[in-house]
């Protein structure tokens, strides 16, 4: 199976992108298509052994729109000075048309050459060729509806080419009757219906396209984060290079003001760099050798060189892009019920204006008023305010949340998210920072404390955990050589096995030692330094333990506020760690958890997260992403507290790059704002439709309620600039 990306050119409204989808869906080979109607662009699965780029894009062109090849990025450019005079010309030809043709029904002044009732065919004339230059001006839309009235998935486009086509053929008509020598039939020219019809769809989605564009500020910032260019290191000589010539390997120099051009490791210098945009520090980072950087940071006061490791789309914040535009492009449950009723709606509207048209002619209220009434219902039903009302909310919200430090993979998470009731929490890394120290050592054996760390540090060093770390800084400190490590084995949930200077040793929790059948006589020396907030490490050797090791850690800040607002908010916290009880109880005391479950390893975390979901509870976990992998993908939500670079975890739905546990607060309330929005902007969507086709029948003609085409068509840029500007209202949560 392969995945593809396409721009795709054409689409309208959520009829368009559900057409499409509904289209490309039933073809043979495509196992999977989402279309994203804001992002226009579509991801397809599909079964390359069948299919390639070129036939999907054929299937694409069949449906009726166009496909602008693979979609590599998201562009931000302003509408075209062009575009904008072209729009400008015809307000002005909108205006000078319904002046010639109203202006003497509400007596403004008649221009005399152009007067219906002293110069008619003049009158008729204009009226023809202004309304032929809106045509042309509208093709694309009557090309549209046209194609998919063929392929059976009309949209907005099909309603509106239907309505200005019968009102255009229906001047024509009674044009024709006046040469003919009926020149009453002069006042049923209806050519400003058609053209004012096609200019408000025209100002509707020059609004949208507007509106569209802003919902994706924060994407914008993210990738104009990285510089455009960088200066490389070659035989010693500095070379000025774009981005795209940059190669894994490369030496780059990063001097003081300017930004880092790819992530990688520092060989040389030491600078302050800024990293908000990722880690939410507030403060510059001290780096050094050994350092890594992230593309985007921005250094403040030194010199540096360091070797690119991942550059252009294996960046941390091109995969940060990538992830928040995939994120958009799947469709939250609420937005395919918008899509499904939207594939109804349509085709019920033009069998509504059919049957107004048929019952007008039946009761003898003659063509012209049956053809109007028409043309009416097509316009005032078009669905634009229905298609925008779930995808420009998700929108809106990816963006607030990726920037501020919450990647969501998925939109509909920001759906769910306002369900969750119960949130586990790791311990390590999660509700601490991870970064522990060691801070007591129980030695039972005859080797000194500075050869036993080096020994247990040397293992340790090939372990990925926090502990690890703790070791691994505690060498590079005391600049002690790492030794050689033989047989390393890591026993997920218990700790680490290796070989050094032809002795085995064991290191790990209680637990690894009853696996090995290590006899443990110092149960209560563990009691002790537990109670002191300790995470134990126990070193074991020829199966009797050697040393107990405890290191300690730092509880993050703000961790205590959160827990007791999702407290005080009613939703269960759940401390959920592989560390013993003693110290888990004296943390969760510390941060106000009070249900703790603690020694058990990722295998059975994930059952936990099973039983919990099993009594209808709905979990989000929140793990580090490495050994909670197993609890993260059994829960409704998986949340991973990002390190700053290693953010492509597959088990997670959500990404905290700023490494606060209030993320986790702003992600519940984002999602609680963004549903009470798509709600609102459901329900005035459909009360604008279920309240405005009754009036374009004609039922509430007899107390004098009537509209023609051309105010159903104003009416209908109303609806959909009143939900956009009510999506438009998400930017301004206050997080």
């Amino acid at each position: 199976m392969k995945k593809i990306n396409l721009s795709i050119d054409g689409m309208t409204c959520s009829a368009c992108s559900n057409g499409l989808e509904k289209y490309l869906n039933k073809q043979n080979g495509i196992f999977n298509a989402t279309v994203n109607l804001v992002m226009a662009n579509a991801t397809i699965e599909y079964d390359e052994k069948i299919l390639n780029q070129e036939k999907i894009e054929e299937f694409v062109k069949e449906a009726g729109f166009k496909s602008l090849g693979e979609f590599k990025e998201i562009k931000f450019e302003e509408k075209s000075k062009k575009e904008k005079i072209k729009f400008i010309l015809f307000s002005i030809l909108a205006i000078v048309l319904m002046y010639i043709s109203m202006g003497d029904m509400i007596n403004l002044p008649t221009i005399p050459f152009l007067n219906p009732h002293t110069n008619t065919t003049n009158y008729m004339i204009s009226l023809l060729v202004l309304t032929i230059c809106f045509i042309i001006y509208g093709i694309d839309i009557l090309k549209n509806g046209y194609k998919n009235l063929i392929h059976k998935t009309p949209n907005m486009d099909t309603l509106v080419g239907i309505g200005v086509i019968a009102s255009l053929f229906y001047s024509i008509y009674n044009m024709y009757n006046v040469f003919m020598g009926n020149r009453m039939q002069v006042m049923n020219l209806y050519f400003e219906s058609a053209a004012i019809v096609i200019y408000f769809i025209k100002l509707g989605r020059y609004i949208d396209g507007i509106s569209k564009d802003k919902t994706k500020e924060a994407i914008q910032k993210l990738v104009k984060i990285t510089p455009n260019t960088a200066v490389v290191k070659v035989d010693g000589v500095e070379k000025t290079v774009t981005l795209d010539e940059i190669h894994k390997g490369d030496i780059v120099i990063s001097k003081a003001g300017e930004k880092i051009a790819g992530d990688g490791e520092i060989i040389f210098g030491k600078a302050h760099l800024d990293e908000a945009f990722i880690t939410g520090e507030s403060k510059p980072v001290s780096k050094e050798i050994g350092n890594k950087v992230i593309a985007g940071s921005m250094n403040y006061d030194g010199y540096i060189e360091y070797k690119a490791e991942r550059i252009g789309k294996e960046s941390t914040i091109s995969e940060i892009v990538r992830l928040v535009i995939e994120a958009s492009n799947t469709k939250a449950p609420i937005s395919k019920l918008a899509d499904k009723v939207s594939g109804y709606f349509v085709p019920g509207v033009i069998a509504i204006a059919i049957i107004t048209f048929l019952v007008y002619l039946i009761m003898g209220q003659g063509f012209e008023t049956a053809i109007t009434s028409f043309i009416t219902v097509l316009v005032v039903a078009c669905p634009c305010s229905l298609g925008l009302a779930t995808p420009l909310a998700i929108v809106v919200s990816e963006g607030l949340c990726a920037s501020n430090g919450i990647l969501v993979k998925k939109s509909e998470i920001l759906e769910n998210a306002q369900k969750v009731n119960t949130i586990v929490f790791d311990k390590t890394g999660t509700l601490t920072y991870g970064k522990l120290k060691i801070a007591e050592i129980l030695n039972y054996s005859n080797i000194s404390n500075e050869k036993l760390l080096q020994l247990v540090g040397s293992i340790e060093s090939k372990s990925t955990h926090p502990i690890g770390k703790a070791f691994a800084d505690y060498i590079e400190q005391n600049k002690m050589p790492i030794l050689e490590v033989q047989e390393f084995e890591n026993v997920a949930g218990y700790g680490i096995v290796g070989k050094v200077e032809n002795e085995e040793f064991i290191l790990g929790n209680a637990k690894i030692l009853e696996k090995y059948g290590v006899n443990n006589k110092y149960i209560e020396n563990e009691k002790e330094l537990a109670e002191n907030g300790n995470s134990i490490i126990y070193v074991a050797k020829d199966k009797e333990v050697i040393a107990i090791i405890g290191v300690n850690d730092i509880v993050r800040e703000n961790t205590k506020e959160v827990i007791d607002i999702l407290n005080k908010d009613k939703i269960q916290t759940i401390m959920l760690t592989g560390d013993n009880k003693e110290t888990a109880e004296k943390i969760a005391k510390d941060i106000g958890i009070t249900k703790i479950i603690s020694n058990v390893i990722p295998s059975e975390k994930a059952k936990i997260i099973k039983d919990l979901k099993q009594e209808k509870r709905y979990v989000m976990m929140c793990g580090d992403g490495i050994n909670d992998s197993p609890a993260l993908a059994s829960s409704d939500i998986g949340v991973s507290v990002n390190s700053g670079t290693d953010i492509a975890m597959d088990s997670s739905d959500v990404i905290l790059t700023k490494n606060d546990l209030r993320s986790i607060l702003n992600l519940i309330k984002i999602s609680k704002k963004t549903i009470r929005n798509i709600k609102q902007n459901l329900f005035w969507a459909f009360f604008y439709n279920i309240l405005m086709i009754p009036i374009a029948i004609g039922v509430l003609k007899p107390i004098g309620i009537s509209i023609n085409p051309m105010i159903a068509s104003a009416a209908m840029v109303f609806s959909s600039i009143t939900v956009i500007l009510n999506a438009l209202r998400l930017r301004r949560i206050k997080l």
